[in-house]
């Protein structure tokens, strides 16, 4: 907690840094829920593309993403699961179709207002570390604790390439350098909430750490800032 309400962290940054993992390991430390924002926009994708509807079909896509019940559940370890039409989807939305297919409807502005009230509603009441494109500059702008997770390209590829292998999806190397480059130009030059940073961030890069150093870096950081906020 801090001095005017739960403890929020704000964790934006690329695809393949390892912005996950890192934020399970810190909201494990800090002792607040995990919020997995980009799996709440995956099981948008995957309505989608379960609907055969093209994800560049912004009608369409607004439609089903007005339409579709997705929701935020506490699973026994306090943390956030995401449920599209009642059931748990973690196992069906790692697929590099379903990031495809996410990286082109969460650039539609009426998709990513409806999540947003969703981290609003669940972070502000529990507290959270959040992970995202536009955690610190769009959903808890307000929050002193954030973190821009960064890596260079050749780490970022392989380190998704062997996320996406260990779960036992048929991918090679040069589908993840494609589906990764994509997603950067989109989530760069997208019109609302573009992946940026400014000077209120803390930035990490993350290419020669391992994923402890990367989380006692910002496990510091918070209890730092957490010691000035107090004061």
């Amino acid at each position: 907690m801090t001095s005017s309400g739960p403890l929020i962290v704000a964790i934006d940054g690329p695809s393949g840094v390892g912005k996950s993992t890192a934020a399970r390991r810190l909201a494990k430390r800090l002792g607040v829920p995990f919020l997995d924002t980009g799996a709440m926009y995956r099981a948008i994708g995957l309505k989608v593309l379960e609907n055969g509807v093209d994800p560049q079909d912004r009608e369409r896509v607004v439609e089903i993403a007005a339409e579709t019940d997705v929701r935020l559940s506490r699973r026994d370890d306090g943390s956030f699961e995401v449920l599209l039409d009642g059931e748990p989807v973690e196992s069906r939305i790692r697929t590099p179709a379903v990031g495809e297919a996410t990286s082109a409807i969460s650039a539609y502005p009426e998709v990513r207002q409806r999540m947003v009230r969703l981290q609003r509603d669940a972070a502000g009441q529990f507290g959270a570390v959040l992970e995202g494109r536009d955690i610190g500059t769009r959903v808890f702008p307000e929050t002193p604790y954030k973190f821009f997770l960064d890596a260079r390209s050749d780490v970022r590829f392989q380190r998704r390439f062997e996320e996406l292998s260990t779960a036992g999806g048929p991918v090679t190397l040069d589908q993840v350098v494609a589906e990764i480059s994509r997603r950067d130009l989109r989530d760069s030059t997208r019109l609302d909430s573009p992946l940026k940073r400014d000077d209120s961030y803390t930035f990490v890069d993350s290419s020669d750490l391992t994923i402890d150093e990367v989380v006692e870096r910002m496990a510091q950081e918070v209890e730092q800032r957490g010691q000035a906020v107090r004061d």
